[in-house]
């Protein structure tokens, strides 16, 4: 693809900056950390709940069979795919028509985490396809949102510092990994349900969109006192 002017003024605007190391423990007094790790911590988990629990989920309530699994599943993650590549081009698309980045990178999110909230309702779907739909139009959200998300920290900090960034946010995301196995499968032990844990699916981008806003309410750059290695 093909930067636009305006792309590559703002690549191009972040200040020179020396080879340098920052400890991590220089990085967790400022909000826009915990904006990031906050919302991969949050949002993560769904992820994982799509890609281990989805065939169970499947199987239960629409009688699924093993042998069954692999048309469904491939259209899911197919169009996460897609969501992926999407998330990307419409904060790009708005940026193009002159938005600043924090409300052209804060709406794409917004657009994502709206389009998963139908999962809240699909065990009460009938018929595998149309579950199937929103399911993938979940992944597909999620996708377009974790794009942005990553985004947001070469938004918000230096160069040096965006790769710390991401390591303590992916950390965040797969401790919430661990923590929504367990906790699934405890509520379905509990509840016989999957409404609780579609609750948390549905909701949980738009909990975790809110605290990135509080803790990040411009998408200030972080100004960060360096060690120079």
């Amino acid at each position: 693809p093909r930067l636009s002017p305006s792309e590559l003024r703002y690549i191009q605007s972040d200040p020179f900056e020396p080879e340098t190391k920052i400890p991590w423990l220089r990085l967790f007094p400022h909000r826009q950390t915990w904006a990031f790790v906050l919302g991969k911590s949050m949002t993560d988990p769904i992820w994982w709940f799509y890609l281990f629990w989805l065939p169970k989920f499947l199987h239960e309530t629409h009688g699924v069979t093993l042998t069954g699994l692999g048309p469904p599943l491939v259209a899911i993650y197919i169009a996460a795919d897609f969501g992926s590549v999407g998330g990307g081009w419409l904060s790009s698309s708005l940026l193009k028509q002159g938005w600043n980045v924090n409300r052209a990178r804060k709406s794409a999110m917004l657009i994502c985490a709206l389009c998963v909230v139908p999962v809240l309702f699909v065990s009460q779907v009938k018929g595998l396809w149309p579950a199937v739909a929103i399911i993938a139009l979940a992944t597909a959200a999620h996708q377009g949102w974790s794009c942005n998300m990553f985004t947001l920290a070469s938004d918000m900090f230096p160069r040096h510092a965006i790769a710390s960034v991401v390591g303590i946010g992916g950390f965040g995301g797969a401790v919430g990994g661990l923590c929504i196995s367990w906790l699934v499968s405890r509520l379905l032990q509990w509840t016989h349900s999957y409404a609780v844990v579609l609750f948390m699916a549905g909701s949980a981008y738009l909990f975790a969109l809110l605290l990135v806003h509080l803790l990040a309410p411009r998408l200030e750059p972080v100004h960060i006192d360096y060690v120079t290695a």
